[in-house]
């Protein structure tokens, strides 16, 4: 039996990353949120929504980053800290800019995290089919030695 709770597991990761990422899009971008605020009567939060939603947002991204790259075998140093910096950077970014530019930044680390997850496939699969030709010579020498 699985345990539900553990948070080390990438698949479980990378879903409650997704989660996240796509619902605090939707109630960044759209009046979603703020309707459902209004309509049970707390209105006067909606001017602060923005404040928790985008670094939500940017912690989600990191937090599907991090799975990508403990489903990709993790190749090279964790990614861990350099992530954790940049979700702050950008929230903190965001709101030394006023969110100006929140759109922006947000596809931008949206696509930087796509480009992440293709750059992970890559060096993944070579970095598989290279431990594969490898443990291939390697039995080759071994069979020639018997």
């Amino acid at each position: 039996m699985t345990d539900i709770n553990n948070n080390n597991e990438p698949t479980t990761l990378l879903r409650r990353g997704l989660i996240g990422s796509v619902f605090a899009a939707i109630c960044c971008f759209t009046p979603f949120l703020v309707l459902i605020v209004a309509g049970v009567g707390l209105s006067a939060v909606v001017g602060w929504l923005d404040y928790a939603l985008f670094p939500m947002l940017f912690a989600s991204l990191s937090a599907v980053a991090y799975a990508l790259w403990q489903q990709a075998g993790r190749p090279g140093h964790s990614p861990k800290a350099l992530l954790i910096g940049l979700a702050v950077v950008l929230s903190a970014l965001l709101f030394w800019l006023e969110f100006r530019f929140a759109l922006r930044i947000s596809v931008a680390a949206a696509l930087a995290v796509a480009g992440y997850a293709l750059w992970l496939r890559k060096s993944g699969s070579s970095a598989v089919s290279r431990i594969k030709r490898n443990w291939h010579k390697e039995r080759n020498r071994y069979d020639q030695d018997l």
